[in-house]
Parts: structure tokens; C-alpha cells; sequence
């Protein structure tokens, strides 16, 4: 989601668990970049769109404030009197106070919308991924995109994150009636021990 205005993490879905009718012994594993798959969807790529349509005019008014702002500072270096210098100071700090409360306003507003977004698509993409792991026999699907699952390797053979986005622009997510989907967050058990060398 780095396309976006202000983004920043959004989403800390680590780790589901899907369990399949004939409960596999073998542990199959799959992983999904649930990020990545939720901006590459039809109406994740449609949020991102209406997102920036929404959020730019406020970028390009903050982005002209603060170049007047760096010309202020530029004219305070070349001020030729002690009343010009004090006077573009006082200016420089009234422009940069109202400039910065406005910026942090905005990353507020954007942070928010992108949190609504990542919530109702990645509810989605998550049960999107349990339904396809249990057709698929996989008994975890780790979220490598998140950075609280620090996964060292995976073989791209195991990663499910294109089929999951098919899966969701062919109309596979259904919700049940009057209800939203829940992520269900879950605390990977710990890794074994490494053999000893």
C-alpha cells in the first residue's frame, strides 16, 4: 500500500488457521502477502484510486504551503533589517504551526480511510484464504507481508496470493447475511530448535 498518500501499517492480521474436512497430517503450509493481495484486488485497486481522488487536492495544498514556507526561510536568510528577520520569523512560525496541525489533520483523515478499507477488504481476503486453504488441504496460511511474522523462507510453490485474488475478482467472497466477517488473529506456536551441527 506504499501508493498511497500518507500510508502506513495498517493491518495486523499474522496468522490464520484453516482445518480441512479430512484433517491432512502432513502440516501443509501456505503463505499470502495479505497486503499486498488486498491493493491487487478489483476494489482494492478501487480504493487506492478514490483514495488518492479524495486525499490529493489536500497533498498538493499542503505540499504548496510548505514550499512557501521554505521561501520564507530562504527571504529570512537574505533579510537585509533586524524588523524584516523579525517579521518573516513571526510569519515563518504562524505558517509552519498552521501547516503542521493541518499535515497531522490529514495523515489523521487518510490513516482513517485507509483503516476502514483494510478492515472490510482484508476481513475478506482472510476468509477468502481459510476457504481456500481448506479446499486446498493447507493447515496454516502465514501472512508474509505482516512484519510480526518474521518468516526467514518460503518457496514461491506455497505462496497463495495470486489465487486468492483471482478467487476474490470472480465474486468467490460471500458474507453471510448481515454479518461481517472477523480476522482471526493467531499466535504462530513456536518454531523448533534448529538441529545442533
Amino acid at each position: 500500500m506504499k501508493n498511497l498518500i500518507f500510508l502506513g501499517p495498517v493491518l495486523g492480521l499474522v496468522v490464520v488457521s484453516a482445518q480441512t474436512t479430512s484433517a491432512p497430517t502432513n502440516g501443509r503450509v501456505a503463505v499470502i502477502n495479505v497486503q499486498a493481495a488486498i491493493i491487487s484486488t478489483k476494489d482494492g485497486q478501487k480504493a487506492v484510486a478514490g483514495l488518492q481522488e479524495q486525499f490529493g487536492p489536500k497533498k498538493a495544498e499542503l505540499e504548496k504551503r510548505q514550499a512557501e514556507i521554505v521561501q520564507l526561510q530562504d527571504q529570512l536568510s537574505k533579510a537585509a533589517t533586524d524588523d524584516d528577520r523579525a517579521r518573516l520569523s513571526r510569519e515563518i512560525d504562524q505558517k509552519t504551526k498552521s501547516f503542521n496541525r493541518d499535515r497531522e489533520d490529514a495523515a489523521a483523515d487518510v490513516d482513517q480511510a485507509e483503516q476502514r478499507i483494510m478492515s472490510e477488504l482484508g476481513g475478506k481476503i482472510v476468509a477468502l484464504s481459510e476457504k481456500y486453504a481448506k479446499e486446498h488441504g493447507y493447515t496454516w496460511v502465514v501472512d508474509i507481508g505482516s512484519p510480526r511474522t518474521p518468516v526467514v523462507y518460503y518457496s514461491e510453490a506455497i505462496n497463495i496470493t495470486k489465487d486468492v485474488i483471482d478467487l476474490y475478482d470472480k465474486g468467490g467472497y460471500t458474507a453471510p447475511a448481515g454479518t461481517a466477517p472477523a480476522a482471526k488473529p493467531v499466535v504462530p506456536a513456536p518454531r523448533p530448535a534448529a538441529p545442533a551441527k
